[in-house]
């Protein structure tokens, strides 16, 4: 049996034994100072505990959901942070059996948890903390305090290590009550592992609830004038780390998903999450060292797990002060010979129906351009066919030509396509346009009946209808550059020739000036979304502002 917290020293068995029992009740404990429902607290060593959170995944099947096909990234953050689509899936069937469940812990892993699985004097070895070695003579509220602080200072292997040993106490054979408040899945309990980033994005975005608001996108979970309230950063933390739950939770009941420490993931650090050369290890959600305009929900780097050092000419593992980890409950794919064959069952209707709608069943180019790739590479195949069997020339050579007729036939399709993408572009482009016309000029009379507000007060009003409108029109410009930039999305995934085909035909036909504008801008921001695979509706919106500065149509 594993249980370190016996190697804690006795005053700190002393100071903790009080509060630790009291996490029976509903009063808070050092593990859980913000008690919620629906918070699963799963038992640790020395009667600690660690609490997690779940947060439901649309949909009743085990493959795929179309409403579990989600957009992380941020077109506005950095260079590792494009927009992408890809499926949420969760660990646990949900008791409703509707939905599936991710499990997160809803506080940063602390220095206490870490103590009560692995020991002091373990933490002492693996800190690179300059204080650390100050810890066990802390009392009271100061050790209280220092013990809810996030791990941190340790390497990514001690926290691997952590989570192995704590697996291992879990499943102890000689204690099944360890693991009773596990989920399960098929009879099977889950297990403790660091989460997947696109687990960490989509809770840290709101999940279920803000797919269904439509706020799911937003750079934030919460209005920007809230982040203060949620999170430490470096404006209002100047490089320290805080113990947990201090700042309020967000709507899912988590604490400290942004800011305080940034958290360990299990996934490789990739360039876009999923593709890209593998590098360290990804860690996410920002720190106390990161500036508040730079904390969003897409915010991802890059943990160098085995740093090279310039000065010393050494490679040291990486321990870094804002740096720590938030554990997952995972399961297996396959628990059970039962679960196995309910999904192989499941799988030809999923094969056959949403897999083509998932971001795993389609290339970067659109569909069908897929298909008319892959009636090219039959051309070869049905050449050799010919050489081989003399006899079925004949045959073949009728295939051949059904090949031809429907390759030129997808490649219709696709200038069809792309010319209606365009033509819809150009439209929302168009609006957007005359919206900001009608902003400039909004902007200009507002100041004027400013300016003469302060002369009389019956000016007031007319202020108040300016802005009002002024509002209006920036909602409007809002949506349309949305719509915009999806158009634009889609159309540069079609190959250059039908992009420029598509372009050059609607100016061929000669369109009102501020029409024949929108498309040479539409043609530019296409050619960078293919070159990039990433909107930046930001430098776009700024191209039409400049393109139509004193624009008239008359």
């Amino acid at each position: 049996m594993i249980n370190s917290f016996s190697t804690l020293p006795l005053t700190l068995v002393l100071l903790l034994g009080p509060l630790l029992a009291a996490a029976e009740a509903p009063a808070a404990t050092p593990y859980n100072p913000r008690p919620a429902e629906g918070d699963l607290v799963v038992p640790m060593p020395g009667e600690a505990e660690m609490v997690f959170r779940a947060v439901a995944v649309p949909g009743a099947d085990f493959w795929a959901d179309h409403d579990r096909i989600i957009q992380i990234g941020d077109a506005a953050g950095g260079i590792f942070e494009g927009l992408q689509r890809t499926q949420i899936s969760g660990s646990f069937k949900a008791d409703n059996g509707q939905t599936w469940l991710i499990y997160l812990a809803k506080y940063e892993l602390t220095r206490g948890q870490y103590i009560a699985v692995m020991g002091m004097d373990a933490l002492l070895a693996a800190s690179a903390d300059p204080d650390i070695d100050a810890l066990p003579g802390l009392t009271g509220r100061a050790l209280r305090e220092a013990l809810m602080q996030p791990l941190s200072f340790v390497s990514y292997h001690d926290v691997l290590a952590f989570i192995h040993r704590y697996n291992q106490w879990l499943f102890d054979p000689d204690h099944p009550e360890r693991m009773a408040r596990l989920p399960r899945l098929d009879d099977a309990p889950g297990f403790l592992r660091l989460p997947t980033e696109e687990e960490w994005e989509y809770v840290v975005r709101g999940g279920l609830p803000a797919l269904r608001r439509g706020t799911f996108d937003d750079p934030l979970p919460f209005p920007p004038r809230q982040l203060n309230e949620h999170a430490w950063h470096l404006g209002n933390a100047r490089h320290q780390t805080r113990p947990i739950g201090l700042r309020a939770a967000d709507e899912l009941g988590f604490h400290d998903l942004l800011g305080n420490v940034q958290e360990m993931t299990a996934n490789l650090f990739r360039p876009e999450i999923w593709q890209g050369k593998p590098g360290g290890v990804a860690v996410r959600g920002g720190s106390v060292s990161t500036p508040a305009t730079d904390l969003r929900s897409a915010l991802r780097a890059e943990l160098d797990v085995f740093a090279w050092d310039g000065d010393s000419q050494r490679v040291r593992e990486r321990r870094s002060f804002n740096t720590g980890a938030r554990l997952a409950i995972g399961a297996n794919v396959v628990v059970s010979s039962a679960q196995r064959s309910r999904i192989e069952q499941e799988y030809d209707a999923y094969r056959t129906e949403l897999r083509r709608m998932t971001p795993v069943g389609r290339t970067l180019d659109n569909r069908v351009a897929q298909a008319a790739s892959q009636i090219s590479d039959a051309d070869p195949i049905i050449e050799r066919l010919i050489d081989q069997n003399p006899h079925l020339r004949e045959s073949l050579t009728a295939v051949q030509a059904l090949t031809v007729n429907a390759r030129e036939q997808l490649e219709l399709a696709q200038r069809e396509a792309a010319r209606s993408l365009a033509q819809d572009a150009a439209r929302n482009g168009v609006n957007l346009s005359v919206y900001l016309s009608r902003l400039a000029r909004l902007s200009t009379t507002l100041e004027s009946a400013r300016r003469l507000s302060e002369i009389s007060t019956r000016y007031q009003e007319q202020v108040a209808a300016v802005e009002r409108s002024i509002a209006d029109l920036d909602e409007a410009v809002s949506l349309q550059l949305q719509a915009y930039g999806e158009k634009v999305a889609s159309l540069g995934d079609y190959p250059t020739e039908h992009r420029t085909m598509a372009i050059d035909f609607l100016s061929d036909q000669e369109p009102p000036r501020r029409e024949a504008m929108v498309l040479e801008l539409l043609r530019v921001h296409a050619e960078t979304f293919a070159e990039q695979r990433r909107p930046d509706r930001d430098t776009w919106l700024e191209d039409f502002k400049t393109s139509f500065r004193d624009y008239s149509d008359g």
